[in-house]
C-alpha cells in the first residue's frame, strides 16, 4: 500500500469526479463576471503547493511519502503548516468539488482528507520523530499540523 503516494491519490480522486461532472452539467449555474466558489480554493491550493514544492526542492529533500526523509523543512509554508502540500491537494479537490457542484463531489476532498489524517501524516510523523528526534519534536510542538 505505500506505492499509493498522495499525487496519484489525488489523480484517482479527481478522475473519480469527472462522470459526476458529465452526469450533472446542468448543476453548476455560471453568472458572467462573478467569482465561481471554486477560484479561491484551486487558486491557494496551487500557491500552497508550488511553493511547499519549490522549498523541499531548494533543499534538496525526500519528497516521497514513503522514502527516508533527507532533510526537515522549517521554513516557508513549513513555518506556518507542517503539511502544506497536503493542505494545497485538499483546496485542489475542494475547488474541483465546488465545481462538479453537486454533494456527492464532496466525498473526494473528504476521503482525502481521512487519509491525510490517518495514513500519511502519521506515518511521516513517525518517520520524521526516528529521524530527526527531539529537533522534530520542536518543530511539531511550534508549528500546526495543517494552519
Amino acid at each position: 500500500m505505500t506505492r499509493l503516494i498522495p499525487p496519484i491519490l489525488v489523480l484517482i480522486l479527481l478522475s473519480a469526479l469527472v462522470p459526476l461532472r458529465v452526469l450533472h452539467p446542468e448543476t453548476l449555474v455560471m453568472r458572467a463576471n462573478a467569482a465561481m466558489p471554486w477560484d479561491v480554493p484551486l487558486s491557494l491550493g496551487l500557491v500552497v503547493l508550488a511553493w511547499a514544492f519549490w522549498h523541499f526542492k531548494r533543499r534538496d529533500a525526500e519528497i516521497h511519502t514513503f522514502r527516508q526523509p533527507k532533510v526537515m523543512v522549517t521554513d516557508g509554508p513549513f513555518r506556518y503548516s507542517r503539511n502544506p502540500m497536503y493542505l494545497g491537494f485538499f483546496l485542489l479537490l475542494l475547488a474541483a468539488a465546488f465545481y462538479v457542484n453537486t454533494w456527492c463531489a464532496l466525498l473526494a476532498p473528504l476521503a482525502f482528507l481521512l487519509t491525510a489524517i490517518f495514513w500519511y501524516i502519521p506515518h511521516e510523523e513517525k518517520r520524521m520523530r526516528d529521524t530527526f528526534g527531539s529537533a522534530y519534536d520542536d518543530y511539531a510542538w511550534t508549528t500546526r499540523r495543517w494552519i
